[in-house]
């Protein structure tokens, strides 16, 4: 029995030394061999293997596994995510195969006379594309392409074109276009030629009117409405076999603008019996009878390229060596080859990867959409998005996305979401390394020190980072000590316990970078349970050595608050780990997403904060400055807590 089911197994290394060999003369030969060695198939040799049912996947990561745990030692595939494409000289190769309902097989490959005209074209480079519509600002999921995109070519020593998708000018704005170039530069890649699929709109009619020529394209009158029930019942369009010279004086209407719109389509004649739904004669063309000016190309046009026709077609005029796009496209390679081929153009490797799904969060752009202009947030870049420009306003950089985005990988894996932790334990790796120290109170309780003198100030050093030397002057920042100081209300209690390390009546605790003080007096308010103020003695000498030590900051003048700054405290946006499948997705979102602080009390040097600076405020988490800041008021927005058991005093 075993003998007959590796026949797969040794087929497929045939296909993979033959590409060129036809299937069914292979498999001929294959059966003729095993009759001569084993005889006629018995009833066992008919028995199919048991196969073990296979288990299926969890939806969402385990976070066990995301948290604040270092990945294993990586693979070697992990160190170079990209040695699994193949080189430009090898795109003679078959690796797809299009199925047709009159049982013919489209076998996609270059001819050698077509490669060797893109190679010598290419001169030996790698050359990938980035293609963003830009009808929105780009989130996560595109950090993902532009690794894929952008690393390929530049692992590769090639270049990325930036293209930007711009096939329908009602969506489009100047606005978004500008966005992305600046996302793409800050995201620290480098395009290697910006262009947009509207460059190509003469070529592109030019080769419309080429395939109607060839008889494999027709302009079409059905509605909408129509299409949608012919595609369902897998029938041909009525106009679908009409003569080419009428498509050719149709479709030439339809660039005149002497057609209405929604009046007439070119639709390519593909196979509407398949069993692949992306080959029911795709529509190329529409009509925009209104001439929408286009943002790049003007108002040239009234007719419009979609994206099934445009995109595969600028692939191979741009000599895109490798083509990549996400899963959700992977139905569409048949249609992108069938085109390519029908109008004898070079055809790219295309190969699909899973796209990136985060939890709680949404990335569609219409749900995203919805949330902007519906205001359930504060704009495209409102930090609590999976936007890029949202995250950067966070405080979160660059580079830990990429390292995000590689340790994930760019498989065709597409089981699972990725927990959110996965990405802020990237995110902690670089700021802790990267983000100095400081001390901020975001909800302040006032400690009168009664031993030291009213008016008396003393400058001590406080370190920006761990292994600080305090001889060290660019490592270490002034902090004012008076007899006024704040806590935070959390680190206060009136009755103690052992698991407790705050202040409380009778106890003491290490002010950071100061003294220790002992709480030798409660002011309580009217209600007898609010505390109002900490009466408290401090220990010049330091020789007691309390467990608890907290962070604090003092009045620098008699009588003169801190410096008070506005702290934003932002948590994940929506309750549930996937609230895209949820019917009403928007009753989901966290009301506590974003909680505001508008009186926290910060060390002097903060003030001088620039937009963009990043922070750990200690005990607390790591902080970015805002861009609503004033010279007033200095705006911090949340980036990332610190790990659970540090971060209770905020949650």
């Amino acid at each position: 029995m075993d003998n007959f089911y590796i026949v797969g197994e040794l087929f497929g290394h045939v296909r993979k030394r033959q590409p060129w060999a036809d299937p069914k003369i292979v498999k001929r030969l294959f059966d003729a061999k095993f009759y001569a060695l084993l005889g006629e198939r018995t009833a066992a040799d008919n028995e199919k293997p048991i196969k073990k049912k296979k288990e299926k996947p969890v939806k969402v990561e385990d976070k066990s596994t995301a948290d604040d745990v270092p990945p294993p030692n990586p693979s070697e595939e992990e160190l170079n995510p990209f040695l699994i494409f193949p080189s430009p000289e090898e795109n003679f190769k078959v690796h797809t195969e299009v199925f047709f309902s009159d049982e013919s097989v489209f076998r996609a490959c270059n001819s050698k006379e077509t490669l060797e005209k893109h190679l010598k074209a290419i001169q030996g480079k790698v050359l990938t594309r980035f293609p963003p519509e830009p009808n929105g600002y780009l989130h996560i999921g595109h950090a993902k392409a532009m690794f894929v995109d952008f690393g390929l070519a530049k692992e590769r020593g090639g270049g990325c074109y930036l293209r930007y998708d711009d096939t329908n000018p009602e969506a489009e704005r100047k606005e978004y276009i500008d966005h992305i170039e600046e996302i793409v530069q800050w995201m620290g890649w480098e395009p290697y030629k910006i262009t947009y699929t509207s460059d190509y709109f003469q070529d592109l009619h030019d080769l419309a009117v080429e395939l109607i020529r060839r008889g494999h394209a027709y302009v079409d009158h059905q509605t909408p409405e129509e299409i949608k029930e012919y595609r369902e019942k897998k029938l041909n369009s009525p106009w679908r076999e009409r003569p080419i010279k009428d498509s050719l004086k149709l479709f030439d209407d339809m660039r005149r603008g002497m057609i209405e719109e929604g009046k007439a389509t070119l639709r390519m004649k593909q196979d509407m019996q398949s069993d692949n739904f992306n080959m029911y004669d795709l529509i190329a063309y529409r009509i925009k009878a209104s001439f929408t000016p286009h943002p790049h190309a003007g108002d040239k046009w009234c007719i419009y390229p979609s994206y099934d026709y445009a995109h595969c077609i600028v692939d191979s005029l741009e000599n895109i060596t490798h083509s990549l796009c996400t899963l959700e496209f992977e139905t569409r390679r048949a249609s992108y080859y069938w085109l390519l081929d029908a109008l004898g153009l070079y055809l790219p490797h295309v190969w699909e990867y899973s796209r990136l799904n985060v939890t709680n969060t949404v990335m569609s752009k219409r749900k995203l959409n919805r949330l902007v202009t519906e205001k359930w947030v504060d704009g495209w870049d409102d930090p609590r998005l999976m936007t890029l420009s949202g995250l950067r306003r966070r405080g979160v950089t660059s580079t830990s996305i990429n390292a995000f985005v590689r340790g994930i990988g760019i498989t065709r894996s597409d089981s699972s979401i990725i927990n959110l932790n996965r990405l802020e334990y990237h995110i902690r790796e670089e700021l802790n390394k990267t983000a100095p120290r400081t001390m901020v109170v975001l909800n302040p309780l006032k400690v009168v020190i009664t031993n030291l003198e009213v008016g008396s100030v003393m400058d001590l050093n406080a370190k920006k980072w761990p292994d600080a030397q305090t001889d060290d002057a660019s490592s270490v920042y002034k902090v004012p000590f008076s007899n006024v100081v704040y806590i935070e209300h959390t680190d206060f209690r009136i009755k103690d316990s052992k698991d407790y390390y705050g202040l409380a009546p009778g106890k003491s605790v290490l002010l950071r970078y100061a003294y220790p003080i002992k709480c030798t007096d409660v002011v309580l308010g009217d209600d007898k349970v609010t505390v109002l103020e900490i009466r408290a003695e401090y220990d010049p000498s330091k020789t007691t050595k309390p467990k608890g030590v907290l962070h604090w900051v003092a009045e620098s003048s008699p009588g003169v608050d801190p410096l008070k700054v506005e702290v934003r405290l932002f948590d994940k946006l929506f309750l549930s780990e996937n609230p895209a499948e949820l019917d009403d997705w928007l009753g989901d979102l966290n009301p506590n997403s974003k909680v505001v602080i508008p009186g926290a009390f910060a060390v002097p040097s903060l003030g001088n904060a620039a937009v963009g600076d990043r922070f750990q405020f200690e005990r607390l988490g790591y902080f970015a400055v805002d861009k609503d800041s004033t010279p007033e008021k200095v705006v911090f927005n949340r980036t990332v807590t610190l790990r659970d058991s540090y971060g209770k005093v905020v949650k």
